[in-house]
This record gives C-alpha cells, sequence and structure tokens, in this order.
C-alpha cells in the first residue's frame, strides 16, 4: 500500500512539473512523453487503493505548510467548503461533505467530450474556480479519482479514467495548486454509483471526484 502511494504522488509530481504551453491555443498541457511515462508509472504502481499514508504530509509539513488539529479541522473545512458551494453553484459539480473530507463530483459529460481525456476548454472556468479556493485552503490533500461506466472493455476504462483523472489534476497545477498535495488514481469502471443499465445510469458513472481531506 505504501509504495502504491508513494508511486501515485510521484506520478503527480511527474505530470504536474511536465506542463508545457500550447503556441496555438496558449493553454497549460502536459507533454505528450511525460503523460506517457506517468501513466506508466501508475499502471506499474497497480493502482490499489490510495492510503491516507504520511508520505504527502511530511513533504508538505517539511515545506512549512501547517497541519490542522483538534477542532480547527472542522472549522476549516466549513470554510472550505462553503466558499466551494459559491463558486460552483450552477456549473454542475456536486460538493457533498463526508464526516471531515469535501468531495467534488464533476460528471464527464461537462468535463470531456465522449471518449477524450482533453478537459473541455467551457470547463476552465469551473476548473479555475476550483483552483481558487484550493490554493487558498491549502492545508488540504488532494485526491483526485477517474471513473468510467462498463462500456467498452476493463482495460481501456482503466486507461481512459487514469488519463482523465490527470487532466484534471495538470490543469488544477497549471492554475498555481501545490503538486506535491496531489496524489491520482484511475479506477475504471469498478466504483459504480449507478445502474450501468441505463443511459443515465452510465453517465452518472462517468466522472472524476476530488476528494479534500485535512492535513493532520
Amino acid at each position: 500500500m505504501k509504495k502504491t502511494m508513494i508511486a501515485a504522488v510521484g506520478v503527480a509530481s511527474l505530470a504536474l512539473a511536465a506542463c508545457t504551453t500550447d503556441p496555438y491555443t496558449g493553454q497549460q498541457k502536459i507533454s505528450n512523453t511525460a503523460g506517457g511515462a506517468a501513466l506508466g508509472a501508475l499502471a506499474g504502481a497497480g493502482l490499489g487503493t490510495l492510503a491516507g499514508g504520511n508520505d504527502r504530509r511530511n513533504a508538505l509539513l517539511g515545506a512549512g505548510i501547517g497541519a490542522l488539529a483538534g477542532g480547527a479541522i472542522g472549522g476549516y473545512m466549513d470554510q472550505q467548503e462553503a466558499q466551494l458551494r459559491q463558486q460552483l453553484q450552477g456549473t454542475g459539480v456536486s460538493v457533498t461533505r463526508q464526516g471531515d473530507q469535501i468531495i467534488l463530483n464533476m460528471p464527464s459529460n461537462i468535463t470531456f467530450d465522449t471518449d477524450q481525456d482533453a478537459v473541455k476548454a467551457s470547463f476552465y472556468g469551473t476548473l479555475n474556480s476550483v483552483a481558487l479556493v484550493l490554493t487558498k485552503f491549502n492545508r488540504t490533500i488532494v485526491d483526485v479519482y477517474g471513473h468510467t461506466d462498463s462500456t467498452g472493455s476493463a482495460n481501456y476504462n482503466l486507461g481512459l479514467s487514469q488519463r482523465r483523472a490527470l487532466s484534471v489534476a495538470n490543469y488544477l497545477g497549471a492554475q498555481g495548486v501545490d503538486q506535491r498535495r496531489f496524489s491520482i488514481l484511475g479506477l475504471g469502471d469498478t466504483q459504480p454509483i449507478a445502474s450501468n443499465a441505463t443511459p443515465d445510469g452510465r453517465a452518472a458513472n462517468r466522472r472524476v471526484e476530488i476528494r479534500l481531506a485535512p492535513i493532520t
């Protein structure tokens, strides 16, 4: 499990450090070479469930980002949740609170074109809003999960979910969110939230989730 976490964090660092600028659009994006290396590292990590772990925590504490403790945790996450809800109202991104975690659910129909892993230009503004809040509330770790429906092969879905999660994390990193906070994981079609037997259910299952947890 620890090896999986280290590999996933390493992938985030590799991907986010390898941003290039598209000469035609001015968009920040990951280079093809670095992207392939990052996805290969993810595949080699075994794609286990992310641990809470101390690897990112220690790196962030070493960089001078303070941990949260006791009653400060709830208040800090409350403020972050309130600002995310304000920024994301009407965008199609849902904000859910589970204890001290905040979950952002980004349906793929507003985030990506069909069968594509490049973030839609129309979604940049929404991710910019997320980046603003994440930069302000920097005492949280950021887990980015990619999910697909069950259409197609499991291997293809796994790869697509990886690339989509990486694209979202890469974009947020290009907006200044500290790359050391990220862990990235593609889960393919293994964690549906609705039935894959209906079009609406499959649409719900195609998503990227961002989970925010306090550094403690």
